[in-house]
């Protein structure tokens, strides 16, 4: 190991938390730009590209083992340009490659890692890679020096192999006029959600199980407008479940990334924004279904942490925290009993027995806090809060993960969103007022002066020119503060902001909308994205947005806009309808419109 204190490479002056954690490491780094491709194409050198984000758990065990160390360093500088890529502030460049890394490899995640030609064209993918291969997995010391000498002795294999994956990735599929979505897709989507259904620990597959909130907010509806009582029963049990595991923070709010085992007890301890925002509306609309008071308190707790830990001096929403700290990961959130016995004094006894707190613990032998077991999970929720404060302030004292302090427009979009939608629901200014502000900081901070959404602020600077999803997200965030508050200025805005969109995404020959503007920079392919992963879809988010504006204003060349993009994509939703779970939302809302008034 080196003494990375002593060095520093092209990644010094960035913004982005992620790209910053590289800075000082060994390896050459370059931030995405011409610079490194030009210096790739003089010096007759392969691109090393490396996707990641900055709380990211498995991106820090690479950095830890391979980047940090000056034997991987010199294969990388002496025969490769290194690019460093945060998949945050770029998840153009994030898309088209994981793309890549799918299709080669059958699966993705980050850190991402790709080899490609000075051309940006992929010759070779993967995910996680060792530093020395184990496990039948090759590792950085050998895949390094096998791929510089076959750039040496057989480029122009290299270099077809990268030109056949491009054009593979660049080709766009048939669209068939024929195919059409109908109600039925909903019975569809709903049958293989129930097949697959946990019934014993809620949720959907097997482990590691994410919570996808947007699938339990179509299940909701179409409970409904189906009156399909398990869709309901299937939504509730999983968000008791979530709740009662050890993938929600029982101690300071909050829901971490996703569970490991199928109980929902160990969690991947990263809490994202996004994943907050989409619980807390999921929380809320069943909440508004059934009158559960329990419902409203979970959509609460997560409020509060974020408005608590999440949120900077002018109302901006910062992105994530880390799963890691003092080097290990979950060390912030996990307790021993001795602690806990400390801290509550003669309560403890109480507290460790509900929440699982054991001499002998529950994860590698400490504790993480949980209601797996405990029959009246909601009851302590009611009557120990005293007992959790104490412990979180003792938490507190603890080295905290590290906080992502950027700001995204398209999460804070679905917090804005959230946040007013709990206004109207939980009738809570608080969340009214959160919003507001939130709004207000991207319209200062976040647009420029010709109006142009960019994508991502920090430290006194925007940059990246904003996403579909950046503007299908605060789109959405407006009509849900429009919903609540009838203030004329955000309807106004989200039909700019609608206007916008159109312009720079849309695509005029067969309807969608692509995945960035064609104000950008142009990159190996420009993909519409239609499938919903841990987000909805931008492409089904604007489709909803469309058909809501068309409610309010009886727009038809909206309607129309809708129906092409439904179309667009009814080949994708057909062959998979429970992976476009936010199209279904779209589909139930063309034939079961809420009510909404239509402004003349």
């Amino acid at each position: 190991m080196c003494d990375t204190a002593q060095l520093s490479n092209h990644l010094v002056n960035q913004k982005s938390p992620y790209l910053l954690q590289h800075a000082h490491n060994p390896v050459n780094w370059y931030a995405w730009g011409e610079e490194a491709f030009e210096r790739a194409k003089n010096e007759d050198k392969p691109i090393f590209l490396s996707i990641g984000y900055s709380t990211c758990h498995w991106c820090h065990v690479m950095a830890h083992e391979s980047f940090e160390d000056q034997e991987v360093a010199d294969l990388l500088n002496r025969h490769f340009i290194a690019v460093k890529v945060d998949r945050e502030e770029r998840p153009d460049i994030d898309h088209i490659y994981m793309t890549v890394c799918q299709a080669l490899t059958g699966h993705g995640g980050w850190p991402l890692t790709i080899i490609m030609d000075p051309e940006k064209r992929p010759f070779y993918a993967a995910t996680y890679l060792p530093k020395d291969s184990r496990a039948g997995v090759a590792g950085l010391m050998e895949l390094l020096p096998r791929v510089a000498q076959i750039w040496a002795e057989d480029k122009e294999a290299l270099l077809q192999s990268g030109q056949q994956i491009s054009q593979f990735i660049d080709e766009k599929p048939v669209k068939n006029k024929k195919l059409t979505v109908d109600l039925s897709l909903l019975g569809t989507a709903y049958k293989h959600f129930a097949r697959t259904f946990d019934s014993q620990w809620g949720g959907f597959g097997s482990p590691p199980k994410f919570p996808t909130p947007h699938n339990l907010l179509f299940l909701l509806r179409y409970y409904e407008t189906m009156k399909e009582d398990h869709a309901l029963q299937m939504t509730e049990k999983t968000l008791q479940s979530m709740y009662r595991g050890g993938i929600y923070d029982h101690v300071g709010f909050g829901f971490a990334r996703y569970s490991t085992d199928r109980y929902w007890l160990v969690p991947h301890f990263e809490k994202m924004l996004y994943d907050n925002a989409l619980l807390a509306m999921a929380y809320l609309e069943c909440f508004r279904l059934t009158n559960q008071a329990f419902y409203a308190a979970v959509s609460r707790d997560i409020f509060t942490y974020v408005l608590r830990d999440m949120t900077g001096i002018e109302g901006e929403f910062f992105s994530a925290e880390d799963a890691d700290s003092e080097g290990e990961e979950g060390r912030f959130y996990l307790w021993s009993q001795a602690e806990v016995k400390e801290v509550l004094g003669q309560q403890a006894e109480q507290w460790t027995k509900i929440y699982d707190i054991s001499a002998k613990g529950n994860f590698e032998g400490k504790n993480i806090p949980n209601l797996i077991h405990t029959a009246d999970y909601y009851e302590p929720r009611l009557h120990m809060d005293a007992e959790r404060q104490k412990l979180l302030a003792f938490r507190d004292q603890r080295p905290r993960p590290l906080k992502d302090d950027k700001v995204l427009t398209a999460w804070n979009g679905l917090m804005i969103a959230a946040l007013a939608k709990g206004a109207r629901i939980l009738k809570e200014d608080i969340y009214w007022q959160a919003a507001c502000r939130a709004l207000d900081f991207i319209n200062r901070k976040l647009r420029r002066d010709d109006g142009r959404l960019l994508a991502r602020y920090r430290d006194g600077q925007a940059e990246h020119l904003a996403y579909a999803a950046d503007y299908a997200y605060l789109i959405w965030g407006l009509l849900e503060l429009y919903e609540t508050g009838r203030d004329e200025k955000h309807l106004a805005m989200a039909l700019q902001l609608n206007q916008d969109l159109l312009e720079l995404f849309w695509d005029k020959e067969d309807g969608g909308l692509f995945f960035y503007g064609h104000d950008a920079e142009t990159l190996l392919t420009r993909p519409k994205e239609g499938y919903d992963g841990a987000t909805p879809s931008a492409n089904a988010v604007a489709a909803l947005n469309f058909l809501h504006l068309v409610r309010l204003l009886g727009d038809q060349e909206l309607e129309n806009k809708a129906r092409q993009a439904l179309d667009c994509f009814a080949a994708q939703m057909l062959d998979q309808p429970t992976a476009h779970s936010y199209w279904l939302l779209m589909v139930s809302e063309k034939f079961f419109p809420q009510g909404r008034i239509v402004l003349s």
